[in-house]
Formats: C-alpha cells, structure tokens, sequence
C-alpha cells in the first residue's frame, strides 16, 4: 500500500534538480508521447463518430425509421393501420408506400432499381427527400399521369432530363398473343434528386402510390405498408416492439437498425478496430514510459540503497516509482486528453484553413461521399480512453519499480 512516504519520495524523483536534466527530459518526452497518443486516439475516434452520424442522417432522410406491414409483404385497408399507429405517442409521421424491383430502360441503357410508390403529400412527413430535388418538385406526381422522380446517378446513367421519357418493366410476364412478356410502362421524368448516396442516387425512382398499385397489380386500397417516423429515432427497436404488441401478430414491425443492420454493423466494428489500432500508439508510448523509469531506477540505485539502509521496505521502494510513473502516464493522460477535446471541437475549422493554407481540397466534393470532416465527440469515448490509458500506465510502472526493489544496498554502495 502506498503511503505518504511513498508518495513523498516519488513526488521529489518527479522534480529535477540540476544535475537531473537528462531524467527530466525523458520524463517530458514520455508524457509528450503519452498525449500525443491519447489526442489522436480522440480526434479519430470523433471524426469516426461524425462520419457515422453523418451517413446515419442521410441514410434515414430516405429509409424509413419503422416500417409497419403485413406478414405477406402488404397491407390492405391502410389508413385504418394508420390510425392504429398513431395512438402511439412516439410516432409523428406515417405515410403508405409500394415498393417493387424494376428495369428502368432508355433505349439501349437499362439499370436495375426499386420503384416506391408515394403519396407526395405525406411523403414529407416521413422523409426529406422533397427537400433534395434539384430538378422538379415531389408534388408534381400525380395520379394517372405516370410522372416518375429519379436520382441524379440514375438520370446520368441514362441521359435523363426533365421530360424525358423512361420504360419501367417490372418482373410479373402477362400474357399476349405473342406469349408471355414482362410487363412494362411509359412514364416521364418531373423530378431528379441527389441524396449524395450512390445506392439511391442511382437505384431508387419514385411515382405516384395509385401508379404504383396499377403497375404491380395490387387491389384497391393495397399498398406495401406504412412507413413511419418517430420522435427519437435511437429508440426505434423499443418502438417496434412496442408497435407489433399493439397491432397484433397479422403485421409486423421493422425498424431501421435491421433494414440496414450489415451496413451500421459495418461502421461500428470498423470503429473498434480504429480503436485498437490507435490504441498502440499509446502502448508504444507506455513502452517508452518502462525505458524512462528503468534509466530512472538505474540513476538512483545509491538513492535506493541509502532508503534502503535507513530501514525502508522493498515494498515501499517499489510504491516510490509507481508513484514516479503513475504521475508520468497522469499527466500525459490530462493533457493528451485537454487536446483531443480540444483537436476534437475544432477539427472541421483546423481542417478549413489548412484547405485555405495549402490551397487544395483534402476531401473534394466530386470525390468523396462527404465533401467535408464531421466531429461528433462522445464523452464515453474520452472516459475509456483515458481509463485505458491509465490502466496501462499503471501496468507500465510495475517492472521497473519492481526491479527498483531487489536493489541491494551494498551492491549499490560499493562503488560510491
């Protein structure tokens, strides 16, 4: 057990005297070393985090939070669901959907995508796609008019404008004089989006709901189910649960956490794997903390023996340089972590003038998903950061200290 003699002791090894410069320089290198460490360890893990949030948010401006169906797929009867679902305080937004694989075709240009269909005033409610548009307008979809929206991938794809017409086949054959042939129709483009996500850029179109229902043959009043958006959307597996309760075991809820499970599954051990790689850069530093400590014990062996003669324990002497490197990895630990919050809440505007500075784009907006480097600090983060990093200082102080308390007096003496 380490006592005020210890500590005493530790605290006076930690201060330099004069003749002392070169233990206190290595002291300052290892505590350099150790924040260092710690400050990239939270400035990575924060920009993780913002990347993360960041896709989270675009992804659920187009998926829904809850999708509410039947166990065959579809729903019939759905605003009587709707009212169902909205005695549920967390829901503020539904709206019915059908959602079908397609072909959409311009002349010899064919691509695979998922047709939605939608209500476009209610639409809004649930996604922010209306807000996307850089061509047309959402409401322009109208009933029987087979007006269709696409993304911007999807319009270069297939050199689409507003106007141009689009063949949509869909995989149900009807039979014809001819045999039997995949069904398909005419419609024309009043709108092109841009998500700035290649998978709905380029792979989902929308039309009208009741155009939808022609398309897919679906009886009247049917549509796929009801998307949904709640008021805190990290809540959404609760909810669902809380949803399929309540409308009994003819329907089903699915939340986004399994629509997308692979993809944040994906970001989240990708994460933990950044974690560990980063987290060798502070073990190195720890293994620099060892070197600095076992120069240290080797610097005081006279030091040692004479507390040793005067009666002090090899346990005691072993509590001296713990002390010594615990203060060492404590202090690399609050300044490395002071920094990384710091590095962590500035890290978009350090990024900006340095673009600025060297007048070049780290992150070019025609290249990258996400033109610019997000932060989002999570104070759980910095908590097991910074615990491991003690951990690990501690773990680092035992070998040397140890060795400090086999010293024999008049092995150390001999030569003094």
């Amino acid at each position: 057990m380490i006592r005020p003699l210890e500590l005493f002791v530790g605290l006076r090894y930690v201060r330099a005297r004069r003749r002392d410069h070169f233990i206190s320089f290595i002291s300052l290198i290892s505590i350099i070393g150790i924040a260092l460490g710690i400050a990239a360890l939270i400035t990575v893990l924060s920009v993780m985090n913002g990347f993360g949030k960041e896709l989270r948010a675009r992804i659920l401006g187009v998926a829904s939070h809850v999708t509410v169906s039947g166990n065959d797929g579809k729903l019939t009867e759905w605003p009587a669901v709707a009212e169902r679902v909205r005695r549920n305080s967390h829901v503020i937004g539904e709206a019915p959907y059908v959602l079908g694989q397609a072909m959409a075709a311009r002349g010899k240009a064919v691509s695979g995508v998922m047709v939605r269909g939608i209500l476009p005033d209610q639409e809004r409610k649930v996604s922010d796609i209306g807000d996307k548009m850089i061509e047309g307008r959402l409401d322009a979809l109208k009933p029987g008019e087979f007006g269709i929206v696409v993304g911007s991938a999807l319009a270069w794809k297939l050199d689409l404008t507003l106007g141009s017409p689009v063949s949509i086949v869909v995989p149900q054959a009807q039979a014809t004089p001819a045999g039997l042939l995949p069904r398909f129709k005419r419609f024309t483009v009043v709108g092109i989006f841009r998500i700035d996500m290649y998978e709905y850029d380029s792979g989902m179109v929308l039309i009208h709901l009741d155009d939808a229902a022609k398309l897919y043959q679906l009886p009247e009043g049917g549509v796929s189910g009801l998307r949904l958006k709640l008021d805190a959307m990290d809540d959404a597996p609760a909810i669902a649960d809380q949803l399929s309760a309540s409308l009994g075991p003819e329907f089903r809820a699915r939340d986004w956490t399994r629509e997308h499970a692979n993809f944040f599954r994906a970001l989240k051990m990708e994460k933990t794997v950044m974690f560990v790689i980063l987290l060798l850069i502070v073990t190195v530093a720890m293994f620099n903390l060892i070197s600095t400590l076992v120069v240290i014990v080797t610097e005081k062996q006279a030091d040692v023996a004479i507390l040793r003669t005067l009666g002090m324990k090899p346990s005691s002497v072993m509590g001296v340089f713990i002390v010594q490197g615990a203060i060492i990895g404590l202090v690399g630990t609050l300044v490395g972590t002071a920094f990384g919050v710091l590095l962590a809440f500035n890290v978009e505007t350090l990024v900006r003038l340095l673009e600025q500075l060297f007048h070049t784009s780290f992150l070019a907006s025609d290249v990258y998903l996400i033109s610019e480097l997000p932060s989002d600090l999570h104070w759980s983060d910095v908590a097991l950061v910074s615990g491991a990093s003690l951990v690990l200082a501690l773990l680092s102080t035992i070998y040397p200290a140890w060795r400090a308390s086999k010293i024999q007096p008049a092995a150390a003496l001999r030569y003094e």
